[in-house]
């Protein structure tokens, strides 16, 4: 009542300033009084309730129909107040109990945040409330219901009550009253319904196993604790060597552990943190044990990281282990194998493994496509990437920079322009404009196909668009007039360069002395190795391959037999057509021994002379053409 008359107080006073804007606080006042008596007069009667039933639609005497209405809505704004308040403070109850707690934090663990939690949170609790507030209302009837029962009634159990438990039991009585002290007799099997599901149906023993087996899941089983001689056993095949056999300890392991999915996962985990190097043995022995359950995502764990330590034929044969298990590669797996090949430069593996991939009615991601294109790209095959890039287009899948520079340089390397240019043009479709390092790579593919006009054309494009020319680049357009033997116009656009600032660099350099040596213009070749030498970076392969052809032929075999010498200790990186020139250059100086000894280099890489070289090498030691480098010891060599 005092909460009631307080709040009611504080609304009406507003509201009689209001409407009495010129009376003072003393008038206010004393209305306020004569309201709070009329109204504290109609609460005795029928309690709070009272002003929001009969009495509201009940004129009043003392009051006009005016302000009778509005004190009849300032009680029931209270009283709705009132009764919020209420609620909330019993909310606060049910949001602090132990059962909404406890779901809150297991929605926490299981990865709810933020507002949905708190939503989650406060649902929980409204629904306790409601629960408690509707046994609440059943005990309230209950105990209505007894407060209303006649005497009569009372009476008359107790006298059934009796009758029951004596000789005389009048059977008239109990007829009369057995509906209300006995149930009725139940037929057929009982029937569960929950907000309008029959649980009685057998359907959901199966959920219910489900259930189960979700919570497992949920909470998975710990394993179990390794003590005594188990752990003794756990310690020596932690420290195992790689090159020791396991399988002995393991067995004694397995038999003195019994181990479950959980105490192998366990013991992997340890093992491979502890001991990398016997890891893979042992996993790969789990794999054949029952207990251990392996399934498909095993075997692809253990591929993958066989794979990321390049050992593919381990990895090869765990495959192979998984394939005559009967267990069916998915696409991760699919995936694994792919990268794996493609790294590995493994390119007719990588395809099948690809084609796999989509016989089993997999799509292949952007990884799987990038990796398959750089694998064409380094097999020195760009169109078939090509195709893959125009496959991802279909599908939506928009390539990177970096496939995009990948297949231009691949079809740089070759020499095909128009390859090069349907790629430039499909990046800049794609929103990447054309940068220095792909203007270079025009200039060079066009280099490469001896097509002098087109790599100046892309030379100066290059210019226009404000990239400056690298020593690279401008190395590929001296060499496309190298091609043309066009020295004047070569000369004229180093001395353009020049004004623009850009220098000549090693490349440059090298294939002026390339061309140079081919003239015979011995002096100019000479000043600029001097210039070489002075930029202090190390000369290209294919400079001292120049020089050792201009040293032959300038009969200078001291200088010669030297250049030779540096070929020798790179004959890796050698290609054919580098050998070609070299036995070319050695038969022509006389120096067929030599040119002997290279051709056995080069068919040990698995390269073949070409015919007409191999029958002029046969035929220029056939006729006894002297080896001017007999003159020299090994040493000398």
């Amino acid at each position: 009542m005092t909460e009631f008359l307080s709040r009611f107080v504080w609304i009406m006073r507003k509201k009689l300033s209001e409407a009495y804007p010129d009376c003072d606080k003393n008038t206010i006042d004393g209305m306020l009084v004569i309201i709070v008596e009329k109204v504290v007069s109609e609460m005795e009667k029928g309690g709070l309730e009272q002003m929001t039933g009969t009495a509201a639609s009940t004129p009043s005497e003392d009051f006009s129909e005016d302000l009778w209405r509005t004190v009849w809505d300032v009680s029931n704004v209270v009283l709705q107040d009132m009764e919020k308040e209420k609620k909330k403070e019993k909310m606060k109850i049910f949001l602090q109990s132990e059962e909404v707690k406890e779901m809150y934090r297991f929605a926490g663990e299981v990865g709810i945040r933020g507002d949905m939690l708190r939503e989650l949170r406060f649902k929980w609790a409204r629904e306790k409330m409601e629960e408690s507030e509707f046994y609440e209302s059943l005990e309230q009837l209950r105990k209505e219901e007894a407060q209303t029962e006649s005497p009569e009634k009372e009476h008359l159990r107790k006298e059934i009550a009796g009758g029951e438990d004596g000789v005389g039991y009048n059977d008239n009585v109990g007829e009369g009253k057995q509906k209300i002290d006995s149930l009725p007799k139940r037929h057929g099997k009982i029937k569960y319904k929950i907000y309008g599901l029959d649980l009685s149906d057998p359907e959901w023993a199966e959920v219910a196993d489900k259930v189960h087996k979700s919570g497992e899941v949920m909470w998975p089983q710990e394993p179990k604790p390794i003590s005594g001689r188990c752990k003794l056993v756990t310690d020596k095949i932690l420290s195992l060597q790689e090159a020791d056999d396991p399988a002995p300890l393991l067995g004694e392991w397995i038999g003195l552990l019994q181990p479950s999915r959980v105490d192998w996962i366990a013991f992997l985990d340890k093992l491979k943190e502890q001991n990398s190097h016997i890891y893979f043995k042992i996993a790969e022995l789990v794999l054949d044990e029952e207990s251990f359950h392996a399934n498909v995502r095993d075997y692809s764990k253990l591929i993958d990281a066989l794979a990321k330590e390049n050992r593919l034929e381990d990895a090869e044969r765990i495959l192979r282990k998984m394939n005559e298990n009967g267990i069916r590669p998915d696409v991760i797996t699919l995936t694994i194998v792919v990268h794996m090949h493609c790294k590995s430069g493994n390119l007719d593996r990588a395809k099948e493994a690809f084609e796999s991939l989509r016989a089993h009615g997999f799509q292949p991601d952007m990884k799987v496509y990038n990796s398959m294109i750089m694998a064409y790209v380094n097999a020195g095959q760009p169109k078939l990437g090509e195709s893959l890039m125009r496959e991802m287009e279909t599908r939506d899948i928009k390539p990177t920079k970096e496939i995009y520079m990948a297949l231009l340089r691949s079809f740089a390397q070759v020499g095909d322009v128009n390859g090069a240019d349907r790629i430039s043009t499909t990046m800049q479709f794609a929103g990447f404009q054309p940068s220095q390092e792909s203007c270079a790579l025009m200039v060079e593919a066009c280099e490469r196909a001896g097509n002098l006009d087109q790599a100046r054309h892309y030379f100066d494009q290059m210019m226009k668009l404000g990239h400056k020319p690298d020593d690279r680049c401008t190395a590929s357009m001296i060499a496309a007039y190298e091609k043309k033997n066009l020295l004047d116009k070569a000369l004229n656009l180093l001395l353009e360069l020049e004004k623009d600032g850009i220098e000549p660099g090693v490349a440059t350099n090298t294939v002026l002395v390339d061309w140079f040596s081919k003239l015979e213009l011995f002096d100019e070749v000479e000043q600029i190795l001097d210039k070489i030498a002075e930029q202090g970076e190390a000369p290209p392969l294919k400079l001292h391959i120049s020089l050792c052809d201009m040293y032959v032929k300038s009969g200078a075999e001291k200088k010669a037999l030297q250049a030779l010498g540096v070929l020798e200790s790179k004959i890796e990186q050698l290609e054919s057509a580098d050998f070609e020139r070299i036995i070319d250059s050695l038969k022509s100086g006389g120096f067929v021994e030599d040119a002997r000894r290279i051709h056995g280099m080069m068919e040990a890489r698995g390269f073949v002379l070409s015919e007409p070289l191999k029958v002029a090498l046969t035929a220029s030691r056939a006729v006894g053409t002297s080896n001017r480098s007999n003159k020299y010891s090994p040493e000398q060599r």
